[in-house]
């Protein structure tokens, strides 16, 4: 018979035997195809151009900080909105195609009824409002909504310069508010910057045209943009959501990818190593290698394309729910969508059929090559040999896991969660390559309390000593689902535990206001509560992020407030613990936590070279370094340093020491520090979501995988356990020596999944909190008893199944 006959009738006749290969290849498709989606559509992530949908050509700032030179350039998104010089806008008007060229404002105030938008007058120019009643808006003077207020009505309102009142000028249908230009930028909080600039065309000039005299009259101090381009400037979050698709699909779906591949490799390589006697028979009637090894190939091409197309369809599923819940969590905008091509589904098929080839010959090799004889009795016995290639290169990957975990207690962040996915791959390499040693040291470990037990535990651990490579293949799934749930998840415990107890030690207020609703809190809210009875301090804080120097010199983000207040009250309702220096509020001055002072390798006395939020570059003297950055704040400066570079230049919280909530409560929305800490949590818990998917996916999968392992291995052992029970053995022996078996392999699992788990947490957490890891039990024991019961479901389950006919295998 031909090879691909051989191929096909093995397919045909004997199914089961592919079954878990299938499975492993259906689940792997899934998760490559669904990393590969949101991978396409953070590249092609794009939102409609908004309110400059009538502006052919806009020009904006910048809207990432620039870091390294060559090949070790790199940018990070700004944490708030990029702002161009207001005098760009004479610039863009000079380019010989614009008929116009419009500066674009926009800021929150609060009015009478609640929060509004505003923005300067001119910008009706594209956006295409008209006055219902009254004028333009001189200085002094506003445009409102019809519904609201009458020409002629003066209206008090609350901006970031401070809180004004105007006269209505005008009414227009449109909801807003709108100032005079020079008003404008002069209130909105950042003066004499300004959002973009619009430029309208001349009649008969073309849009690209335009944009390049544009570009050429601005002379590279802005961007400029057309097309879709142009919703990059109406929401500048799109980069961030970009970078937020890019890094799941590609630097978690890379991870992701190794490991499903990892996982289906494994099955593939059990499967054919399970058929090692069929193999060698063929061998015996004078089949050739080469005749194997293509009837192998033969049954990867009819299988894995299969499988691959079919996992595919979960795998659009699977993506197209995690952007829904991207969106909901705010990190995605919500007009993006998701893009589906042949791209990510002919790849994820040509990598699942590329690795059930790769596994399937390597796992053949040895069985189409000895001689008949010799392949015949290999097929009873296990070789012990270690193989001299596999053998090293395990070695490496665990050295190069240990090497990599040491240095990863310079990380932080997004990157220390990121390096938590690599040590683990590493040392998952680790256990895969040296799998059957690895299992023989378990099964002796693990097998020394079953020798004086009964006759079935003895039996189980006999069996597990002699059958090293059934046993890893067991194994390896189970430490996969325990290492990569156990980093991922503890990983957000440990932070967020030395968070809370910084928040519960730093904060000394007795009670923090926040803003109802709105922009944030009135600008004179500090001076009210000072006059407030029993007040003894109070302290504003603008919340924002700042880009600072790390490791390596790239920039990452860091949690800053900007204070309103003197130090001396900023110490009387926070104790940020300081280690060095003094804590001094004065303009170019600030204060470090001290972790992120190791990263950028400063010092009290030295100058800090980080990004404000709307990236301007700034370089404040180190007055202090202290120990509860997680819990307060990375970055504590004056508020007269951020105000200027955020887009809300509301103070964001109010801290009192003394007063009461009925004395406060006019000046906003009061809580106590328990009530704040709580709040608090629930931000933490949110952020925690991409942890804990990442992990529910690949210790999913990986569970997954170690039951359709556990299953293989359970119904390929038919004839053993017929055997049993006609020498005399009873079906609850057998059954009990299965589940002996089941529960050496979960614990074993469980156990190198720990240390796994262990080797990569302690010094990451060191390094990033400067303690432990923390690991609930709950948790822990959640994650251990899963995978026990798991394992002996699915050995005993199919075992039962096999029993029933209490006949030998054929």
């Amino acid at each position: 018979m031909r090879p691909n006959g051989l191929a096909r009738a093995a397919v045909r006749f004997r199914p089961s035997a592919f079954v878990g290969t299938f499975v492993a290849l259906v689940m792997a498709a899934a998760i490559v195809s669904a990393c590969g989606i949101l991978l396409e559509t953070g590249v092609r992530a794009e939102v409609p151009p908004g309110r400059y949908a009538d502006a052919p050509v806009v020009a904006a700032a910048d809207q990432r900080a620039h870091y390294g030179e060559g090949d070790s350039a790199d940018s990070e998104p700004v944490p708030d909105r990029a702002r161009l010089d207001a005098s760009l806008v004479a610039k863009a008007a000079t380019a010989p195609g614009a008929r116009t060229a419009v500066p674009d404002v926009t800021f929150p105030v609060t009015g009478p009824h609640g929060p509004l938008t505003a923005h300067n007058w001119s910008a009706t120019a594209f956006t295409g409002e008209h006055l219902t009643t009254g004028h333009a808006p001189n200085p002094g003077e506003v445009v409102l909504n019809n519904d609201r207020s009458k020409a002629g009505d003066r209206v008090t309102l609350t901006t970031p310069d401070g809180t004004h009142t105007y006269r209505v000028s005008g009414t227009t249908t449109a909801p807003g508010v709108w100032f005079a230009d020079p008003e404008a930028v002069r209130v909105s909080g950042h003066p004499g910057r300004i959002d973009a600039i619009a430029v309208l065309p001349k009649p008969g000039v073309a849009t690209d045209t335009l944009a390049a005299q544009v570009a050429h009259a601005l002379g590279g101090h802005a961007e400029v943009h057309t097309g879709d381009g142009r919703g990059t400037v109406a929401d500048p979050t799109l980069d961030e959501a970009k970078e937020v698709l890019i890094g799941i699909g590609g630097s978690f779906g890379g991870i992701a990818t190794i490991v499903a591949m990892f996982t289906a490799a494994g099955t593939i390589a059990l499967a054919v190593g399970q058929r090692a006697r069929e193999f060698a028979l063929l061998r015996a009637i004078g089949t050739t290698p080469r005749q194997i090894r293509r009837t192998i190939a033969t049954e990867t091409l009819l299988v894995a394309p299969v499988a691959g197309a079919l996992g595919c369809l979960p795998g659009t599923a699977l993506a197209a729910w995690w952007l829904d819940q991207l969106r909901d969590r705010g990190a995605v905008p919500a007009p993006v969508e998701l893009a589906v091509s042949w791209i990510p589904l002919v790849s994820a098929t040509g990598a699942v059929l590329l690795t059930a080839l790769i596994a399937g010959y390597t796992a053949a090799h040895r069985s189409s090559r000895i001689k008949p004889g010799q392949a015949l009795s290999e097929a009873s016995v296990e070789r012990l040999r270690i193989g001299w290639i596999r053998t090293p290169l395990g070695l490496a990957a665990a050295a190069g896991g240990v090497v990599c975990a040491a240095l990863s207690a310079s990380l932080t962040g997004e990157d220390a969660a990121n390096a938590a996915l690599g040590i683990v791959v590493l040392f998952m390499l680790a256990v895969g390559l040296l799998g059957p040693l690895v299992a023989r040291v378990c099964a002796a470990l693990f097998g020394l309390p079953l020798r004086g037990a009964s006759a079935s535990a003895v039996l189980a651990a006999a069996n597990s000593r002699t059958n090293a490579r059934r046993l890893a293949s067991a194994i390896t799934p189970i430490v996969l689902a325990m290492a990569f749930s156990s980093v991922l998840v503890f990983l957000h415990t440990s932070e967020d535990h030395v968070t809370a107890q910084q928040q519960r030690d730093g904060i000394t207020a007795d009670h923090i206001i926040t803003a109802p609703d709105g922009p944030g809190l009135a600008p004179d809210a500090v001076r009210r509560a000072e006059g407030t009875p029993e007040v003894t301090a109070a302290v504003g804080l603008l919340k924002t992020s700042v880009l600072v120097p790390a490791t390596g010199g790239a920039l990452e983000a860091a949690t800053a407030q900007g204070v309103t207040g003197s130090a001396r009250d900023l110490a009387a309702v926070q104790d940020l613990e300081v280690r060095t220096g003094r804590m001094s509020l004065k303009q170019g001055e600030i204060a470090i936590d001290s972790s992120l002072a190791d990263n950028a390798d400063v010092e009290v006395g030295d100058r800090l070279h980080l990004r404000l939020p709307d990236g301007t570059k700034a370089a404040p003297r180190v007055v202090a370094t202290y120990g509860r950055g997680l819990g307060l704040a990375q970055v504590t400066l004056s508020r007269a340093d951020l105000a200027t570079h955020v887009t809300s230049a509301y103070d964001t919280e109010l801290w009192t020491k003394g007063g009461t909530t009925a004395g406060l409560k006019a000046l906003g929305t009061v809580q106590g520090r328990d009530g704040y800490t709580t709040a608090q949590s629930v931000d933490r818990e949110l952020n925690a979501w991409a942890n804990n998917l990442m992990a529910a996916l690949l210790g999913g999968f990986a569970a997954v995988a170690a039951v359709n392992t556990l299953v293989m291995t359970v119904l390929d052992r038919r004839g053993e356990l017929g055997t049993l029970r006609l020498i005399g053995s009873t079906r609850r022996q057998v059954l009990r020596m299965v589940r002996w078996e089941a529960l050496l392999v979960a614990l074993a699992g469980i156990a190198l999944g720990t240390a796994i788990a262990l080797a990569t947490l302690v010094p990451m957490m060191n390094g990033l909190t400067g303690q432990g890891p923390y690991i609930p039990p709950l948790t822990y024991g959640a994650f251990a008893g899963t995978i026990v019961a798991l394992g002996l479901a699915a050995a005993t389950l199919p075992a039962k199944a096999a029993l029933r006919g209490d006949t030998l295998e054929e």
